[in-house]
């Protein structure tokens, strides 16, 4: 368990990365691994061809007592989830059974992560990026992808730029604790300074977010970079699920997991927890306690620990501070503004494509969620948390 005292590190997660590993992902596996690293690395030429699921098929068994250390481990992930996904969703049919070749060593990698055996955020954006230039700090100008599903310059700048808003994100989540333990210790200045750096932070993530079309077109991200991310819950063109051959704990049966998306990050469901941010029950909140379960576990454990506490509020509320309050208040404003960004997002690269693939609907997220009608909702109701109009 826990406190709220417990050093950022120990849910693993820094001041100057937030939820972005600490050291960088590895790209790369040991040399007993090649045969995947390569197919890994011929995906997009791969994907061109009419045997990709053949060509995985035959690769040689997956050598997973040779993964030593934590970046291994997570490069298995990613590495797994590309390959999984790539067969599951090349062709003009999904797949509905993946075999054991790929479903054993994923599923038993995902347990070890404490994640389900399907491409998550973790895999697809936190673990996934590499430095130019290692004497400076990441971000965009000198970032790109470890691994790609097509390639390209949409599917690149469309991961990268999530990359770095969790990036721009970092003060801010590492001011949430201390905000909490300066409400609680009815501290107002020291509350206002954090909710300074939570605002801030905030600000640079929306700058980062309308980034998004400079090199991300709407048409290409859903007709090229979307169908690859799908998962198997809720999903028109897999109402069953998929099979994972050889994996005995499901014995057979299909399983259901929700596709990747950026519901899948903690910082705004840990921004809300720290601001009191709340939403009615509705299919979007139940949604979005499910994706949860696709964190990586202590990025879970710290979303958990904020909530265990009070939000700073009630304090905001209480204190009578002019500018306190308008330090949360440009909090929540920010966070609702992000919504907003990301509401006008779903409504061009997803809603108003016309859908070509009943593999690729434009009517539910790769979540499997009717997303645009929550989207709003919760939107509207962020920003009915603000204090003084």
């Amino acid at each position: 368990m826990h406190s709220s005292t417990a050093p950022l590190a120990e849910f693993d997660v820094s001041d100057s990365r937030g939820f972005l590993p600490t050291t960088d992902p590895l790209d790369r596996l040991p040399s007993s691994f090649d045969a995947w690293e390569d197919a890994a690395h011929a995906l997009p030429k791969l994907l061109m061809t009419d045997h990709a699921r053949a060509y995985l098929e035959a690769l040689p068994p997956f050598p997973l007592d040779e993964l030593r250390d934590e970046r291994q481990w997570r490069r298995a992930m990613s590495l797994l989830s590309y390959l999984g996904h790539a067969y599951v969703w090349r062709g003009d049919r999904p797949a509905t059974h993946l075999p054991a070749r790929l479903a054993v060593p994923w599923h038993a990698v995902a347990t070890r992560q404490g994640r389900p055996p399907v491409l998550s955020y973790a895999s697809y954006c936190l673990d996934n990026w590499f430095r130019f230039d290692k004497s400076r700090e990441p971000g965009i100008g000198n970032i790109g992808l470890i691994q790609n599903f097509l390639a390209g310059e949409d599917e690149e700048w469309f991961i990268l730029v999530h990359v770095d808003i969790e990036l721009a994100a970092a003060p801010g989540i590492a001011a949430l604790l201390p905000a909490q333990n300066a409400a609680a210790a009815g501290d107002v200045e020291a509350l206002e300074q954090h909710l300074t750096t939570i605002g801030g932070a905030l600000d640079k993530m929306y700058a980062t977010m309308r980034r998004m079309p400079e090199r991300c077109d709407p048409y290409i991200y859903y007709h090229r970079v979307r169908p690859y991310i799908h998962g198997w819950k809720n999903h028109p063109d897999l109402p069953e699920g998929l099979v994972y051959e050889g994996v005995d704990e499901y014995a057979g049966q299909p399983q259901q997991f929700r596709g990747e998306t950026g519901a899948q990050s903690a910082i705004v469901p840990s921004l809300d927890a720290v601001l009191g941010v709340y939403h009615e029950a509705d299919e979007l909140k139940t949604y979005l306690m499910e994706m949860r379960e696709y964190m990586p576990p202590e990025h879970r454990a710290l979303l958990q620990t904020l909530e265990a506490r009070p939000p700073v509020r009630a304090f905001v509320q209480r204190s009578g501070s002019a500018s306190l309050t308008a330090a949360y208040d440009r909090c929540v404003a920010g966070v609702e503004r992000f919504r907003s960004l990301h509401l006008e997002y779903a409504a061009t690269y997803i809603f108003k494509q016309a859908q070509t693939d009943p593999k690729n609907p434009h009517a539910v997220g790769t979540g499997g969620t009717p997303f645009m009608r929550y989207l709003k909702k919760h939107r509207d109701e962020t920003a009915s948390h603000v204090l003084r109009t």
